[in-house]
């Protein structure tokens, strides 16, 4: 038999014979690249035999080339490359791995091909369930080939499935950061499984910041309502940012129990900003939340009390301006100009709150939101959504400011 029988296997041949469609499995072609009777004679039985779909003889054949001693480097290639084909169309997804690894491994692979071959590795233990041996295929693919959706949302998908969630979370965390830092949208399944990671991970503030960008970009009820719900429960959340969350509440329909009213009036006299609390009571009795029922009168009670309250610091209001503006410290600026936006004097109030901001505020990132607020409340709420989109960090003062960005983004209905 002519040994031109058994000449170099083309990657025309590899791809009719059933390798995943890849039509670069060959290698680099050199002037001695030629079969042994020996190895080509198994080897064209193996094609045969895999053209008429019978694996077992067809990998028999490879057997036996493999066999023969004294293989070339070409002849050990191309077994190689005849059981990957065997192996994939058959469904043996061990023995093509096994096989895919010793092409990718050669230096006679062209670049293009390995790129091609890692994502078959990794597309077939996937399909195997057999996620830890997809993993380091589809990781090798993402090093050395660039992004492509389809394999990092496979990586994300290896470890969710294992329920391996540290895996999970920081494959998807890289994923995502990756994709809003191009400017695009992050696919709302990394997104959900992201939420998923940390939630099982008990990661309070990363599981919210994951549902803030669900909300952001795929703007569902049930994504605001885990939101919200995340919040409020968060041990993290500082009495500033429970305030602003239940204002949130407030803001998004969901709060409605006169002793929430009550909680919030509270935290807003704590704050020192009564005629704020005053305001929001009121927003309580024009939507009929305050007034009503048994509590009627404990509501009419703190009513007073927080007028009362409110009207005191009017009173005081220029001269709480005056020790502000001289104040080495920033929260007397906050409060006092945000007081004055309350009262009516939008624009100097957030001058003297600009002031605090430059006195290095104890929290950054808090005073930032208070300003987006006073924004908000003295009807600027273009440069409030500005404001929050500008908060920086990854805690809940972010996330709380994305919401209140989003909030007032949204198109009025």
């Amino acid at each position: 038999m002519s040994l031109s029988l058994y000449r170099r296997l083309s990657a025309r041949n590899l791809l009719l014979a059933g390798v995943f469609g890849i039509a670069a499995l060959a290698g680099s072609a050199h002037a001695d690249d030629v079969l042994g009777q020996a190895v080509g004679k198994d080897l064209q039985q193996a094609q045969s035999a895999l053209a008429s779909k019978n694996y077992a003889k067809a990998m028999e054949a490879v057997d036996a080339a493999d066999a023969v001693k004294g293989k070339t480097d070409y002849e050990a290639y191309t077994t190689a490359q005849m059981r990957a084909a065997i192996a994939a169309q058959s469904g043996d997804t061990d023995a093509a791995i096994k096989a895919y690894d010793v092409l990718i491994n050669s230096s006679r692979t062209p670049k293009a091909a390995k790129g091609q071959m890692l994502m078959a590795q990794a597309t077939m233990a996937y399909s195997a369930k057999q996620y830890a041996r997809a993993i380091p295929a589809t990781e090798r693919y993402l090093k050395e080939y660039g992004a492509d959706p389809r394999m990092q949302t496979m990586l994300i998908q290896c470890y969710y499935l294992q329920q391996d969630w540290k895996g999970t979370a920081k494959a998807a965390q890289e994923q995502v950061d990756a994709t809003i830092k191009a400017g695009k949208v992050p696919a709302e399944n990394q997104l959900q499984m992201l939420a998923t990671a940390y939630t099982n991970l008990k990661d309070a503030d990363a599981k919210t910041h994951a549902y803030v960008l669900l909300a952001k970009y795929y703007s569902k009820p049930d994504y605001w309502s885990m939101l919200i719900h995340d919040l409020v429960a968060n041990p993290n959340l500082s009495p500033p940012l429970v305030f602003y969350v239940e204002r949130l509440r407030l803001a998004t329909g969901v709060l409605k129990d006169p002793s929430d009213y009550q909680d919030m009036g509270e935290r807003a006299v704590q704050m020192g900003l009564p005629q704020l609390a005053l305001n929001l009571l009121n927003q309580g009795y024009a939507n009929h939340s305050l007034g009503n029922g048994p509590t009627a009168a404990a509501d009419a009670k703190f009513h007073a009390f927080v007028a009362q309250q409110a009207a005191t610091n009017r009173s005081q209001l220029a001269s709480a301006v005056t020790q502000a503006t001289s104040a080495p410290n920033a929260g007397p600026a906050l409060t006092a100009g945000y007081n004055q936006v309350l009262n009516g004097q939008v624009d100097a109030g957030l001058a003297l709150m600009k002031t605090g901001l430059g006195k290095n505020p104890r929290y950054p990132d808090l005073a930032q939101v208070e300003y987006g607020m006073a924004q908000m409340d003295g009807g600027q709420k273009a440069e409030a959504v500005k404001t929050f989109s500008s908060v920086q960090g990854n805690g809940p003062a972010k996330d709380v400011a994305e919401l209140w960005s989003l909030l007032l983004s949204r198109p009025a209905k």
